[in-house]
């Protein structure tokens, strides 16, 4: 591989180089002000850092590496790291999928769907389905998930920690919100649709991939 701005080589170089000033930044003495100077310089090292995981990524997968391996030293399942550094090809295409989220508020919208679903509040919520959804999701529907919910991890007791996960699969925007239960967690996933209507809506375990 020949070394441009873009190889691995260059870039661990420009993190170590950024990582150096920040550690320098780090040891000096600083005015209030300055700290946000350090968010700024972590931010930059955070996003280089990123760049290079991707590569190490890449090129373990050209060496033959399976995703069940990097997902395993990563932490999470397989398609967790496939959908994260994977470029899955579109078979109606043969183009590389597009998988930038371009639906800006969906975490927001999800949450608020995902709360007036199960307050009960369906008029409010449906606004947000698309057809399908909208004929499929009926209150004897909602009622019978909800219950098995309850059978699996008792009451809902509020959102659970950490931002909702948002990503785009294939077609859709995809989001999934923690939620906490008397007896454990859980998770909504709503995903929406090109027209940003809600295509789908599950309430499943935390490690569902």
């Amino acid at each position: 591989m020949t070394d441009t701005p873009h190889t691995l080589a260059a870039l661990s170089g420009l993190l170590a180089e950024q990582a150096a000033v920040l550690t320098r930044a780090l040891g000096s003495p600083m005015a209030a002000p300055a700290y946000l100077d350090l968010v700024r310089r972590a931010r930059d090292v955070d996003g280089l850092a990123e760049q290079v995981l991707k590569l190490c990524v890449q090129q373990s997968r050209d060496a033959g590496h399976t995703w069940q391996e990097l997902g395993d030293l990563l932490g999470v399942t397989r398609q967790a790291a496939f959908q994260r550094f994977g470029k899955p090809i579109d078979p109606r295409t043969g183009e590389p999928m597009d998988k930038t989220v371009r639906m800006t508020d969906a975490a927001e919208r999800a949450t608020v769907i995902v709360t007036a679903v199960l307050e009960g509040r369906m008029d409010e919520a449906r606004q947000s389905f698309n057809s399908q959804v909208l004929d499929a999701f009926t209150d004897q529907v909602r009622g019978d998930g909800l219950a098995a919910v309850t059978g699996l991890v008792g009451e809902f007791e509020g959102f659970g920690e950490g931002e909702p996960f948002v990503r785009r699969i294939g077609d859709h925007t995809v989001v999934d919100v923690p939620l906490n239960y008397e007896a454990g967690e859980m998770k909504a996933r709503i995903a929406f649709d090109t027209d940003e209507k809600v295509a789908g809506l599950f309430i499943l375990p935390p490690d569902t991939p």
